[in-house]
């Protein structure tokens, strides 16, 4: 009797499964195309859902919930997908939103999960992770030593957030290193200043942009306009640094290009239903009136970062440099369901204005610069003209001045003296050709 209660269970459940496919699919077609034909149901695949429903039930080595397993029937169906659809509970359908409000408790970290372990898309910068060592492209295996293979990306998130001030092993795999690398990471309230600016020297700005959040493009008008006035005028070049920022919002990543562009696409989407095709255009203005630009990308500038260097790359209205960006050209729909739960489904794909797709791809930079440091050399004793006795005086130039020396940060940080000297260079271009003409 047991086992033909089961059954019923079993084919009960086949018809309602059954069902909710046909009706979704009967939607999909409405919406696409009234004449396209549904497609039959694949009554071979139900049957065996279902019969491997039944020898879970009758035959694991101890009992499991109906609930539990239809759960994690759904997650297996929507992981299958790629690694940046998932199912999320009700709780975790909460802590989604909690990245783009600019505050949340963790490491501070972006991830994604590959091959069933969890990818360090990138450490945000001055967060807890960043400060201990974790790097772009790191492969977390296990989280306090629970293997993270099995795990979906929002439990592993949940494992990884906790209580300000505790403390978490992370077991890393790093190319390069013979060996899994154990990082502990104490856990902080993380709150991301998403935008930062300095003036590097006299007319040349500095944005640093770390995340994409629901106030960002505001706040880079505000520190464009403090940078203005503090340079006493318009600048005569601008270094925006995308470098490890993961992304986040799609509509900073327009209002951001749009800033820098005055007319043309700026991106689009293409997906299966109308609502995922979407087309972003400039509007007239530009808040630098078309002073050169520099955009610093590397591994870790993905999805929204690689919108706006794709869209300044193909209107030429900026020269990219570094290394190719991550390759997150997706996009993901958050889909709400009746339990309180929700979908991260995967809609649609990014194009570049030109077309290209930065799906696995990513931006390849104008010009490669790879990441380095550099270091000064000790200044020695050099005799000069000026220094041997009974020199000539120059009669013809002003008194010569030391040149003033460029920030710190520049003149450690390879990429972003390199793209400094690349602006100095269009400008003095520029100067040139103006006194020819």
């Amino acid at each position: 009797m047991q086992n033909a209660t089961r059954y019923i269970l079993i084919l009960v459940l086949g018809i309602f499964v059954g069902s909710a496919i046909t009706l979704e699919r009967a939607v999909r077609a409405d919406r696409q195309t009234q004449q396209e034909a549904v497609a039959p149901l694949p009554l071979d695949e139900l049957r065996t859902f279902t019969e491997v429903f039944s020898r879970i039930q009758s035959d694991y080595v101890e009992p499991v919930d109906d609930k539990k397993i239809l759960k994690d029937a759904i997650q297996g169906m929507l992981t299958g997908l790629d690694p940046h659809s998932t199912y999320l509970d009700p709780e975790g359908y909460k802590e989604i939103r909690i990245g783009t409000e600019g505050q949340f408790g963790g490491l501070g970290i972006e991830v994604t999960m590959e091959n069933g372990f969890v990818k360090v898309v990138t450490p945000i910068e001055d967060t807890p992770a960043a400060k201990a060592g974790v790097k772009t492209g790191d492969l977390i295996i296990q989280l306090d030593n629970k293997p993270v293979k099995g795990m979906t990306l929002t439990e592993a998130v949940r494992l990884m957030r906790g209580r300000p001030g505790s403390k978490i092993k992370l077991t890393i795999i790093r190319e390069g290193e013979d060996k899994p690398l154990n990082i502990s990471v104490m856990r902080a309230v993380i709150k991301l200043q998403s935008v930062k600016r300095r003036l590097l020297e006299k007319n040349y700005g500095y944005i640093r942009l770390t995340q994409f959040q629901g106030n960002s493009a505001k706040n880079l008008e505000t520190e464009l306009a403090r940078l203005r006035k503090e340079n006493n005028g318009a600048l005569n070049g601008l270094i925006l640094d995308l470098r490890n920022n993961p992304g986040g919002v799609l509509s900073g990543a327009v209002t951001i290009s749009d800033m820098f562009l005055d007319k043309g696409l700026i991106v689009y989407t293409e997906g299966r239903t109308a609502d995922s095709e979407l087309r972003y255009s400039a509007t007239p203005g530009d808040l630098i009136n078309g002073a050169p630009m520099v955009v610093l990308i590397n591994g870790g500038s993905a999805s929204a970062s690689e919108i706006v260097a794709g869209a300044l790359q193909d209107h030429k209205r900026a020269i990219i440099m570094g290394t190719r960006s991550f390759g997150k050209g997706s996009v993901q729909t958050i889909l709400p369901i009746s339990n309180g739960a929700a979908l991260k489904l995967t809609t649609a794909r990014y194009y570049t204005p030109n077309g290209r797709s930065i799906q696995a791809s990513g931006i390849e930079p104008d010009i490669v610069t790879e990441e380095a440091k550099l270091t000064l050399t000790e200044k020695r004793a050099t005799l000069k003209e000026a220094d041997l006795a009974g020199h000539l005086n120059n009669d013809k130039s002003p008194e010569v001045k030391e040149s003033a020396g460029t920030s710190s940060r520049a003149t450690q940080d390879y990429q972003l003296q390199e793209a400094l000297n690349l602006l100095k260079g269009i400008n003095i271009h520029k100067q040139a050709r103006a006194k020819v003409n």
